[in-house]
This record gives structure tokens, C-alpha cells and sequence, in this order.
């Protein structure tokens, strides 16, 4: 914000006409009287303006260069220096240090100060809100079923993926190894889950992966529910799941996508039928299905 000291819309120009007339001939003393203005200012005006001449001489801006209440260099060098031997800590703490010093500054002066220096985190202008519906109560098998995927390195170069599914109620799982992730693969299995489950998809939950976009949401044909933003619970029982497969299995096999799906029914049916769970009381999916 520029303040300045005249509003007069005319003075830039009254200001080169005085330059024009004394580079004219004229002496300083009659420009002066000519105008009303005082001989320094006149000679100042002239010192702005290049040999060629100018048609005008804008306005200066009037606002101050510090402020009468700025912090003083001390102060300022002292709050950097804090959050760099703090490793970063944030400005209360700060703050909490400087009281101890007995050095007088607000909580907002530390704040804006290191706002200024650079070493605030900014909220990306990138970021995208991420809305998810109310999450459902897991009472009865389909009411929530996580799906998710794992990464596995093959080498260097290139990566496999292990789609994985669990009905959080029954703890049924399901899983299957593809080349690539795309929605596509998405849609195939998860209709492979629901042929295969017995029960009724209610609500699928998945992240905000790409594989399960808007694409997704719409042609699966369910209601399908984002897990919040840095909320890991929201799809706790399934990250559960993909830590026991890749300790029980997965480990123990060459990262394949052939040789992993020839090993996976087998363990599924294991962990449906005949795996107790502490979550289920010391149950099998398949003990718990039986009631409905």
C-alpha cells in the first residue's frame, strides 16, 4: 500500500512544468515565486529529473520504512535462532523459551516473524478437500468392507500389487495380485469379491488412491465411502489384514504375480475357515457367517 503525501492529481505535472521553466533560463528564486514553492523543493525536483526532461514527476510514497512499534533485530535473530536449535519447534514453544529469557515479545509477533523468515509450513493451494459420508456401523456382514492395495517391488524397475478386501463385521477377506493398478482392476475385483462373498455388499470404504476414483465410485454400483485424511483407523482392520498376509504368505513367496495368485485361495481359505481371531473372540469368519 503506497501512502502519500498529496492527493493533487495535477502536482506531478506542476512539478515538471517547474523543472521545464528553470532549465529554461529562469533562476531557481523566480521559479519559486512563480509556483509558490519553496527553492529547495524546486531544486529537488530538478535533481529527479533525467537531462532529457520528464512530463512527470509522480509522487513519492510517504510511508514510513519501519514501523514505530517493529521488533528490534535482536529480538528477530533471537526467535530464528531458537527455531533452528529447536529443531523446528513450533512458535509457542518458542514463545515459552523467550519468556524464560525474560525478552518481551507476543505470540503473534513470533508467529509473524517466523511467517516472514520463511520457516512456516503453508497449507498447499493444491490440496483438495476430501469429503467422506458418515461412516457405518459394522453390526451385521456387507455393512462395511475395506479394500485397499499393497506395493511390492519385483525390481528396480518395476512393482506388483496385491488388491486386498475384508468385511470388517465377519473379518471375511479376500485378495488378488495384478500388474497394475487402474480402476478397471479395481471394478474386476471387487466384483470377483462380491461373486465369491456370502453376503451382500452394503458400503465399500477404500483411500483416496487413483485406482478408486470417481470412475470407480460410479460404474461399482455401491456406496463407496473415502477413509478420512490421516485418520489410519478408518481403514484399521484392513491394514491389520495386509500385514498378517504379507507375514504369512507374501514373504515367503517370489514377488510374482503368477505365482502369488497360485498360493492365495488356498491361504484364504485358511484364514476364513480355520484361522482364530482375537477380534472374533477366538472365532473363524466363516463361525461368525454362520449366524446369518
Amino acid at each position: 500500500m503506497h501512502i502519500t503525501y498529496s492527493t493533487n492529481p495535477h502536482l506531478p505535472r506542476l512539478r515538471a512544468k517547474a523543472v521545464e521553466m528553470l532549465r529554461s533560463g529562469k533562476s531557481l528564486r523566480q521559479v519559486s515565486r512563480h509556483f509558490g514553492f519553496n527553492a529547495s523543493t524546486i531544486s529537488r525536483w530538478n535533481k529527479r529529473v533525467p537531462k532529457t526532461g520528464a512530463w512527470l514527476i509522480p509522487t513519492k510514497s510517504s510511508r514510513p520504512h519501519h514501523h514505530s512499534k517493529e521488533l528490534s533485530p535482536n529480538i528477530t535473530n533471537r526467535i530464528v535462532e531458537l527455531r533452528r536449535a529447536l529443531k523446528g519447534r513450533c512458535a509457542e514453544v518458542i514463545h515459552g523459551h523467550m519468556i524464560r529469557e525474560n525478552i518481551r515479545v507476543s505470540l503473534s509477533s513470533v508467529k509473524r516473524t517466523l511467517d516472514r523468515r520463511g520457516m512456516t509450513k503453508k497449507k498447499s493451494p493444491w490440496k483438495k478437500l476430501h469429503y467422506s459420508i458418515k461412516r457405518p456401523e459394522a453390526l451385521k456382514p456387507g455393512d462395511l468392507v475395506e479394500v485397499d492395495t499393497i506395493h511390492l517391488m519385483k525390481d528396480e524397475h518395476s512393482r506388483m500389487y496385491i488388491y486386498t478386501l475384508l468385511d470388517v463385521h465377519s473379518r471375511w477377506a479376500y485378495a488378488k495380485a495384478f500388474d497394475k493398478l487402474s480402476n478397471p482392476n479395481s471394478i474386476k475385483f471387487v466384483r470377483e469379491a462380491r461373486g465369491l462373498a456370502p453376503f451382500k455388499f452394503l458400503c465399500i470404504q477404500s483411500d483416496h488412491g487413483s485406482e478408486f476414483s470417481k470412475r470407480f465410485s460410479k460404474l461399482i454400483k455401491l456406496t463407496h465411502r473415502h477413509a478420512r485424511i490421516r485418520k489410519p483407523n478408518d481403514n484399521g482392520h484392513l491394514e491389520r489384514f495386509n500385514r498378517t498376509i504379507q507375514d504369512e504368505l507374501v514373504s515367503h513367496l517370489t514377488t510374482n504375480v503368477r505365482i502369488i495368485n497360485k498360493q492365495l485361495p488356498e491361504y484364504l481359505n485358511y484364514y476364513n475357515t480355520r484361522r482364530l481371531h482375537l477380534g472374533l473372540n477366538l472365532k473363524t469368519p466363516a463361525e461368525v457367517l454362520q449366524r446369518y
